[in-house]
């Protein structure tokens, strides 16, 4: 048997060492593509947006005071900013003594930079002393007011609730037969979705305090038929709403 001189020993570990580091380095380049490939074959996530999708709810009394615009945020969680925009006693026609675009809140509205616009207003207009003969156009004026903001809102025109027995000189048959038509119209001439709360709260007068304000239960019905025509549509209102919410009445 040969021996071998230090010189040819030395060289041996040398290359023995070189391919070791070579195996090593080989391995690491393996589980590295292996990785990224695992990385880039995984589905994105749906991405959030980085601030709240803002929902400003447009109205008189029943907005501003049933407390539907909170449960409307309860449904539609963190990625949405709902703001309550309603002024009492105000309606969409100009003739009335307090028409919704002359008050503060209808600029308020503008300025919160909507992504979605719910306007539900009527209920005043169905006054018995308030002619409807303007409210179409009137309701067309309004709309084009927000049709033109930089934020490019969504609009759902709501119907609003029916009216039972009052003290307050409103009336029912005012809001079924001229109101609320003119709404379906105006509704078709901007090819606007509408929200029907007035179906969804027929023939429930225990939902109101007084024939025409909803209490909490007929507040959190609104909030539900809203939340559900946002989420229908969630698609063209720029964001991501969880449908894994469940409807609560």
């Amino acid at each position: 048997m040969t021996g071998k001189t230090a010189a040819q020993v030395v060289t041996d570990g040398v290359t023995t060492a070189k391919n070791v580091l070579l195996a090593a380095i080989l391995i690491v380049l393996i589980t590295s593509v292996s990785y990224a490939a695992l990385l880039l074959g995984k589905p994105e996530k749906p991405t959030k947006p980085a601030t709240p999708i803002n929902v400003a709810c447009v109205g008189d009394s029943i907005t501003e005071w049933s407390g539907y615009t909170t449960d409307l945020q309860a449904l539609l969680g963190k990625d949405y900013s709902v703001g309550n925009f309603g002024v009492a006693e105000s309606a969409v026609s100009a003739s009335w003594y307090k028409p919704y675009m002359k008050q503060s809140a209808f600029q308020e509205a503008k300025d919160f930079k909507p992504s979605i616009i719910v306007i539900m207003l009527g209920t005043n207009d169905a006054h018995t002393h308030q002619s409807t003969s303007s409210f179409a156009s009137d309701y067309e004026h309004l709309i084009n007011e927000y049709n033109v903001l930089d934020s490019q809102p969504r609009i759902y025109l709501v119907k609003p609730p029916p009216i039972y027995e009052n003290e307050l000189e409103l009336s029912g048959t005012n809001l079924q037969e001229e109101v609320l038509p003119s709404i379906e119209h105006v509704a078709n001439e901007f090819s606007l979705p509408v929200i029907d709360v007035n179906s969804a709260l027929t023939d429930h007068p225990e939902y109101f305090d007084d024939g025409v304000h909803p209490n909490g239960e007929g507040a959190v019905v609104i909030a539900n038929e809203i939340w559900e025509a946002l989420t229908v549509n969630a698609e063209l209102t720029g964001g991501p709403i969880d449908n894994s919410i469940e409807n609560s009445w």
